[in-house]
């Protein structure tokens, strides 16, 4: 398959292109084209988005944004749809549950006006055996240009990138990464705090077997943020090495100076042993409770990447406060995904080391 490259000012000029198309009376648009986003730069393309470090840094991550604010205004439309994906395939594999990012993805192919090829694992040759190689070569050999994977195994979606010639993008893999909800949580928290540069993030909760922690983490730093994690030994990773952040044990002792307060289910599908005493327990020292709360700034958000467990790691009525950005978690995450395919397949993305 082949790519092409551009600028990064090219990108930005590229999406606005896609911001105007002419609505048919059906509900479509017309077929009227988009201007090519290509402008004769050199420099390497964004073929593949299987980590937050396949975005080369803050300039990569910046220029997500920078789409995804495009794309969220197209988002709001009363024909919320433009033609840039127009005769592009997105097929989305998922071997795991999943509703927010798969609606997600699909939702933000549609509105590109790409294709979709959904993939059903319970109704598919997996059950009878296949193996993810085939499978995914499988898919490819229908036409698609991108696949969206989601996979119990980290590096799932590395080994399906070295298969096929088509794009792919973490939805995400086993304890890794998921880079396009980090991206949205960003993309989120900057809607309502402006810069996060200096900004104090803590991710509280089972960050042993959180991809979101993860890819979070990586984002939020590379942008400026400092990130606290805070769990209890038994939920942290056997090592930090490398991991840039701070850890605490104490909830309380770090809320009063937090700006985002990111919270994470009990990750319990992937446990083989007991790591808390009871949820009940875990909910006493870590669930951000109506008392604890309390302790947060006026100003600070909560943020969480969902299914919640109302009243386990966040209290109802806290989900329900004006400073929870939960939904706007989920409204933003089209868009960005949109952004995402729009720079694999419709555009391209210089990237700019750091």
């Amino acid at each position: 398959m082949g790519s092409r490259s551009m600028s990064v000012d090219a990108a930005s000029r590229a999406a606005q292109a896609t911001r105007v198309p002419a609505a048919t009376g059906d509900g479509g648009v017309a077929d009227e084209p988009v201007a090519d986003p290509v402008d004769g730069s050199s420099g390497p393309h964004l073929h593949h988005l299987l980590g937050i470090d396949d975005l080369g840094g803050a300039a990569g991550i910046e220029e997500v944004m920078r789409l995804t604010g495009s794309f969220l205004e197209v988002s709001e439309r009363r024909i919320p749809k433009v033609p840039a994906l127009r005769g592009k395939t997105v097929a989305s594999l998922f071997y795991e549950d999943s509703t927010r990012t798969r609606l997600s993805f699909e939702t933000a192919a549609k509105r590109l006006s790409a294709d979709i090829m959904s993939f059903n694992v319970s109704n598919s040759s997996v059950r009878k055996g296949e193996s993810l190689r085939d499978t995914a070569l499988t898919i490819e050999a229908m036409g698609v240009d991108a696949i969206v994977v989601r996979h119990s195994s980290s590096g799932a979606p590395h080994r399906v990138a070295g298969w096929v010639e088509a794009s792919v993008v973490n939805a995400g893999d086993g304890w890794h990464e998921h880079p396009t909800q980090a991206l949205l949580d960003c993309y989120t928290a900057r809607q309502r705090l402006g810069s996060l540069s200096g900004r104090h993030v803590v991710i509280v909760g089972d960050v042993k077997h959180s991809r979101v922690a993860r890819s979070d983490m990586l984002a939020f730093t590379a942008l400026g943020a400092e990130v606290t994690l805070v769990a209890p030994p038994t939920l942290l990773p056997p090592s930090l090495a490398g991991w840039p952040a701070r850890v605490s044990h104490d909830l309380d002792d770090v809320l009063p100076g937090a700006d985002v307060v990111y919270l994470l289910r009990m990750q319990r599908e992937r446990m083989s042993e007991a790591l808390i005493p009871s949820l009940r327990e875990y909910t006493a020292g870590y669930g951000l409770t109506v008392a604890r709360s309390r302790l947060m700034r006026a100003d600070a958000i909560v943020m969480h990447p969902g299914p919640m467990n109302r009243g386990v790691e966040i209290a109802p009525e806290v989900a329900d406060l004006p400073q929870s950005t939960i939904v706007d978690q989920v409204r933003n995450g089209v868009a960005v995904r949109m952004a995402v395919l729009y720079l694999l397949l419709g555009a391209g993305l210089d990237m700019v080391p750091t």
